[in-house]
Formats: structure tokens, sequence, C-alpha cells
């Protein structure tokens, strides 16, 4: 299992539009992929769940994957988290 930590530093959060290139990204691979916030776990590839968190600017979330291709589903995810100005 491969997992990161994110400080959600834009100013609107994880909105509809980055959360759904987020769900796009993680769609991408087989592993199982979640965001973890405030104690709940949604998964990544599902947008009513990432919606459902309401993560803010200033929140730290936690993304996990877990299967044959988690590495390069976690680098992905970082790399669409940083050009979308979600995290630094």
């Amino acid at each position: 299992m491969e997992s990161r930590n994110f400080h959600i530093v834009a100013e609107s959060g994880i909105h509809a539009r980055p959360a759904t290139l987020l769900v796009q990204t993680a769609s991408k691979f087989s592993a199982d992929i979640t965001l973890a916030y405030e104690g709940k776990d949604v998964n990544l590839k599902s947008i009513m769940g990432v919606m459902s968190l309401g993560v803010g600017q200033g929140s730290d979330v936690v993304i996990s994957a877990n299967g044959s291709d988690e590495a390069d589903a976690i680098a992905a995810i970082e790399d669409t988290m940083k050009k979308e100005g979600l995290s630094d």
C-alpha cells in the first residue's frame, strides 16, 4: 500500500472541477484508491464520495492506493494535485 499526505492550499478546496480531475486520474488505475479526511474514507473513483467530504482550504487529506499499480497511481494523483494548485 502506498499513501501520501496532502495539505490543500487551493482557496476553494476540492470543489467540483478539481474533484472531477482527481476522479478521472484515479479511474485510470486498477488499484483501490481512497481519500481520507476527518476520519472518513471515500473511494477516490467516486465523484459523489469526494464531493461529500467538503474538503476546504487548509485541510489535510491522505490518499492511499492498494494494488498492482499503486505507486503509479499515487504519483499521477500527486501530479494532478500540483498542476491544479490544490496542494503544494
